[in-house]
């Protein structure tokens, strides 16, 4: 299937490893150019050697409004035009609520709900004039958290209604918005936990399956979120927006 994104130009946050990095190289492959960011010097560094010339990898915190326009600006200026927007940059951030302060509150709805929002402020008018696309990643906790699971599951339910509120917004002009909604897919951080527990991913993995009690009985891959978010972004899902996709397995409760 030919997914028409030969010479579109997309932004993804959190760009530099995990299910950014992956999604990516998809998107490099169907010809596309692609701008990603992450906070550290080095993954950027790996990034930028994977990706090759038709990346462009910036560090950012995209926490620091400056540097997140800094890198809206440098993007655009290399490609002429931008395409899609993908809001990746997170991490994990779920615990009892008398365990959480307030300050961790804070960082995590700046993280992953107004830089998200800043961005895309700043992309809508290329988004409108090449018909674009937003593309929000967010977890299954935003629409069924689980006990202990804030402030994650509070910020992703935000990111959640910002999704379906700006697709009306922005359905007239012909730009699409939507979201991915993880559960458990293999990443950087699990490999990183499992590492710090001296612990085999694949043993880390199995057991993270029969914890939660996955429905398909396995955690997923990169490459799987990947394919749905690239075809999330390409004109063959021209007529989806306003929707949170899950990609669990089955895990959620809700559809």
């Amino acid at each position: 299937m030919n997914l028409e994104l030969s010479g579109k130009a997309f932004i993804i946050t959190g760009g530099t490893e995990g299910l950014g990095l992956a999604l990516a190289q998809s998107l490099i492959t169907e010809g596309a150019k692609v701008a990603i960011c992450g906070r550290r010097a080095d993954k950027v560094a790996e990034a930028a050697a994977l990706l090759g010339p038709s990346a462009l990898a910036i560090q950012t915190d995209v926490t620091v409004t400056e540097q997140l326009d800094a890198f809206f600006d440098q993007a655009v200026a290399a490609f002429g035009r931008l395409d899609g927007v993908v809001n990746n940059a997170g991490r994990s951030a779920a615990t009892p609520l008398l365990d959480s302060t307030d300050e961790e509150w804070r960082e995590d709805y700046e993280l992953k709900v107004i830089a998200a929002v800043h961005l895309i402020r700043r992309a809508i008018p290329e988004l409108i004039k090449h018909r674009g696309a937003v593309l929000n990643i967010l977890a299954v906790k935003g629409k069924a958290p689980d006990a202990g699971s804030t402030p994650t599951a509070a910020s992703r339910a935000a990111g959640l209604a910002m999704t379906k509120a700006l697709s009306g917004e922005l359905a007239p002009h012909g730009v699409r918005v939507n979201a991915i909604l993880i559960g458990l897919i293999k990443s950087g951080q699990w490999t990183r936990r499992a590492d710090a527990m001296s612990m085999a991913h694949d043993d880390l993995y199995g057991a993270i399956v029969q914890h939660q009690g996955i429905p398909l009985g396995r955690v997923g891959e990169a490459s799987e979120f990947a394919d749905l978010a690239t075809y999330l972004l390409s004109a063959r899902a021209s007529y989806l927006t306003g929707v949170g996709i899950n990609l669990d397995g089955g895990l959620s409760p809700l559809p």
